[in-house]
């Protein structure tokens, strides 16, 4: 009898087991990261060096300042909204903090704070435009990321801003460590704020009240309203929270290069873009998780970090670029008809 009652109770265990891995197979997540390790086996066999610690160390410095941007724009996607302004907010709120810093001489707490308070204005200003005057979010975002870019440039006369003060571009070191081969390998300021950030978001989106009225504005905004879901609050929190984001992002790369340039974040829209449809982000709303941004971010570090270190032209990476989002963007949709007609045949079948 014991041995029938051990074998009852293996049997929910196996399926259960099975049913997890089916669920793992079914995450994004599991293929991305299956993906970068075959990238990155690719990689360190064509290339020597590729999975050194000093470089993975510089990959991850590289790209913190688009993975930051990349917290802000997965959670505008998952609230159902996009967003191709959050370069240029990240430009104008860098500059206008370095003008402060450099020609009014004020402290870094003011001008830290004035650079922040800049994006999520910046990005506000967009929440209203979509919400209150009903226009569409893709529309919105690129009109404001016209206007921003251009009054900056008009304004700055395209011209850098070098005069930095110490506090701003002192490289800060959290961890140091010497390599066999005599490199240093530094856990610097931008990569210790791209781990807070991501976890600030994550904790936001899986933690807090907020971040699962996100998901179900994303999922279905109107079926959210009618439960009594502040949509108006939630467009200011997305399109703010990604403002805040982008302006420490450009603050970031100012601190990273000792330098403010207006136009440093030309044409990093796509990649971040790319890199949270990657990971799973839907373009549709209401899908979308932390790690699979920070894993998307990986993998396109790891594809444009192998492929120079090929010699293999930049234009290749953009191509890389293009047919993620193109392949995201019809998964997406074919996921979508799909779900609608399983739900056609199970009305039909309920009516039968």
């Amino acid at each position: 009898m014991p041995d029938a009652l051990s074998v009852a109770g293996a049997v929910p265990h196996a399926s259960d087991g099975r049913a997890g891995l089916t669920r793992l197979r079914r995450r994004p997540e599991f293929w991305l990261l299956l993906v970068i390790l075959i990238v990155g086996a690719l990689f360190s066999a064509l290339a020597p060096g590729f999975l050194s610690l000093p470089n993975v160390i510089d990959l991850l410095e590289t790209y913190s300042v688009q993975a930051v941007m990349a917290m802000g724009l997965f959670v505008v996607l998952v609230a159902g909204g996009i967003d191709i302004s959050f370069a240029a907010t990240a430009s104008v709120s860098q500059y206008c903090a370095a003008l402060l810093a450099s020609q009014m001489g004020l402290p870094a707490p003011l001008v830290i704070l004035a650079g922040l308070l800049i994006g999520t204005a910046l990005g506000c200003l967009n929440a209203a435009l979509i919400f209150y005057l009903r226009i569409t979010s893709i529309i919105a975002t690129i009109a404001m990321m016209s206007v921003s870019f251009s009054l900056l440039m008009y304004f700055s006369g395209g011209r850098s801003i070098y005069t930095l003060p110490d506090w701003w571009t002192t490289r800060i070191t959290f961890f140091q460590t010497e390599t066999a081969s005599g490199d240093l390998a530094r856990i610097t300021l931008p990569i210790v704020l791209m781990i807070v950030v991501a976890l600030v978001t994550w904790a936001m989106m899986t933690r807090l009240s907020v971040g699962r009225q996100l998901y179900a504005m994303g999922g279905n905004a109107e079926a959210a309203r009618r439960i009594g879901v502040p949509i108006a609050r939630l467009h200011f929190v997305a399109y703010g929270y990604l403002g805040f984001t982008a302006a420490l992002a450009g603050m970031l790369q100012a601190h990273r290069v000792g330098e403010s340039v207006p136009n440093a974040f030309a044409n990093t829209e796509l990649a971040v873009l790319s890199a949270a449809v990657l990971g799973g982000a839907s373009l549709t709303g209401g899908i979308g998780t932390v790690p699979g941004v920070l894993l998307g971010i990986v993998l396109l570090a790891m594809l444009q970090n192998g492929l120079n270190l090929l010699g293999v032209s930049s234009y290749f990476f953009q191509i890389v670029i293009g047919l993620t989002i193109l392949v995201s963007t019809s998964v997406t949709v074919i996921s979508s008809r799909r779900g609608r007609r399983l739900r056609g045949i199970g009305e039909a079948s309920t009516h039968g």
